[in-house]
């Protein structure tokens, strides 16, 4: 899944060059490294990327040599998780009739490779055992509050799902930790192309139907028309309230593997090393008396003196400052220069 807009790593991430599309691990873009963990499970040939149609294009070129650009799917607009991964399974089930798809998104940092891998088999071999839903989730390292939680009881590796949480408050996140049994939503998941959407056929009758419209097209002169009409207008909804939190045959198989989401600057340390004063420094920074803080630089030297708590990111064209505890409303600044028509800057 690689067509959100990553708003809250605005001013670095823009309308065309989305988090998903940008280099902040220093090796290379984060939807190249996505794609090359999964190469070693699917191969290139069962390799798909759904992404919004504006930066369709971009992604081809992007990630030519790793994916197939007939396997580029494009959105005509953003309408969440389910019309996402619902357009991809119709898109599996015409190729190969039925299939085990393993969804991630593209944006996230992962340490552990091969613990990551070890995970989506185990994961891959309990939905063929449970023919269920699977999500993976992670084994929390602290109490978060910017993740949601699975409550997952039983033993052994197969967990069955007791319910989803959204994002608590310190206070319940600690209380989490202690009690045991929950894990972080990844927003990962493996199951059977087809079993996902007889779920979509009973609980989301109206994007199952037009998903099945627009597959119908696939194929024939007509299919961007006919998906260009149709799915701008899917109801918008994420799978976990859509499907996940409304039906049972849920499970989770857990991992630990080093995973973060990097939602936002603030958690920019699980790329990049902390200095002896907790501040991440990347690029042309200089940091004098000051600790706790991201700073980044995009080129030009970016200096602060006896600063603490905050995050200073520089761009071309663009300057963010902010604390550091306010870095999910990043996203707020995007929403206000859209308003005031300074969409140059999105």
């Amino acid at each position: 899944m690689a067509g959100g807009g990553g708003t809250r790593f605005w001013p670095l991430s823009r309308k065309n060059t989305p988090k998903q599309l940008l280099n902040l691990s220093g090796k290379d873009i984060m939807v190249n490294e996505a794609a090359d963990r999964l190469l070693s499970l699917s191969g290139k040939d069962n390799l798909f990327v759904v992404t919004n149609a504006s930066q369709a294009e971009n992604m081809a070129h992007v990630m030519k040599g790793r994916v197939d650009s007939d396997h580029i799917l494009s959105e005509p607009s953003a309408r969440n998780t389910a019309a996402c991964i619902g357009y991809a399974a119709f898109e599996i089930l015409k190729k190969y009739g039925d299939g085990i798809m393993i969804i991630t998104p593209s944006d996230a940092y992962i340490r552990d490779n091969d613990g990551f891998k070890s995970t989506l088999l185990r994961a891959v071999e309990a939905a063929r055992k449970t023919q269920g839903l699977i999500t993976i989730g992670i084994t929390p390292t602290f109490p978060a509050t910017g993740y949601g939680y699975i409550k997952a009881g039983g033993a052994g590796e197969i967990k069955p799902v007791e319910r989803f949480v959204e994002k608590p408050d310190l206070a319940r996140a600690e209380e989490y930790l202690k009690e045991g049994g929950y894990f972080w939503n990844s927003g990962m998941f493996v199951w059977r192309a087809s079993t996902i959407l007889s779920k979509f056929k009973t609980l989301l009758p109206d994007i199952y139907s037009d998903l099945e419209r627009i597959a119908a097209a696939f194929g024939t002169p007509r299919e961007r028309q006919i998906k260009e009409e149709i799915y701008p207008n899917i109801r918008s909804v994420s799978i976990d309230y859509g499907i996940l939190e409304r039906t049972d045959g849920i499970y989770t198989v857990y991992g630990d593997f080093g995973w973060n989401d990097v939602g936002s600057w603030d958690v920019l340390c699980a790329i990049h090393p902390e200095d002896g004063d907790g501040n991440v420094k990347v690029g042309n920074v200089y940091a004098a008396d000051s600790k706790n803080s991201v700073i980044y630089s995009g080129g030009r030297l970016v200096a602060v003196l006896g600063v603490d708590n905050l995050i200073v990111v520089e761009t071309p064209d663009a300057v963010l400052v902010c604390p550091k505890d306010r870095a999910q409303e990043v996203k707020r600044i995007a929403e206000g220069l859209r308003t005031c028509g300074k969409e140059e800057y999105l």
